[in-house]
């Protein structure tokens, strides 16, 4: 029973937790980045290079062939997919330039509350009766 306690202990702390949010939040914002520059950006640059798209290019180094009457199996094709690593290199950017931002501006706020002064407390009475007997110390010199 002591692993299950200690399993338990170690599932509920604030960090485990907060770090599960974390992927769950960071897998869907990978979706939405993915679908971002799929959907948006690279139809866009598709159109300004007239071209066919970054998924489409590719090498190829041994092209298809279809299975024929005499017996031969089908080969499939074997290719350098060139496009598709340029469109997650763009995927990784804009995933990079985002958590760059998120971090920059919590650093901010970080730094904005480590510059404020911190408040004065007010003196105690003791503070303030000896602060009192000082001064009428001082006047009797």
């Amino acid at each position: 029973m002591s692993f299950i306690k200690d399993f338990k202990e170690f599932a509920m702390k604030g960090n485990v937790i907060d770090m599960a949010v974390g992927v769950i939040v960071g897998g869907a914002f990978g979706k939405i980045v993915s679908s971002l520059v799929n959907d948006i950006i690279m139809p866009v640059v598709t159109v300004a290079t007239g071209g066919d798209g970054f998924t489409n290019m590719k090498y190829i180094i041994t092209p298809a062939k279809e299975a024929t009457a005499e017996g031969m199996a089908a080969v499939e094709e074997v290719a350098i997919n060139y496009g598709m690593f340029i469109q997650n290199i763009v995927d990784f950017f804009i995933i990079a330039l985002s958590i760059f931002v998120a971090l920059r501006v919590i650093m901010k706020f970080k730094k904005k509350e480590a510059e404020a002064p911190a408040p004065v407390p007010e003196p105690t009475k003791e503070e303030v009766l000896l602060t009192e007997i000082r001064d009428l110390l001082k006047e009797k010199k």
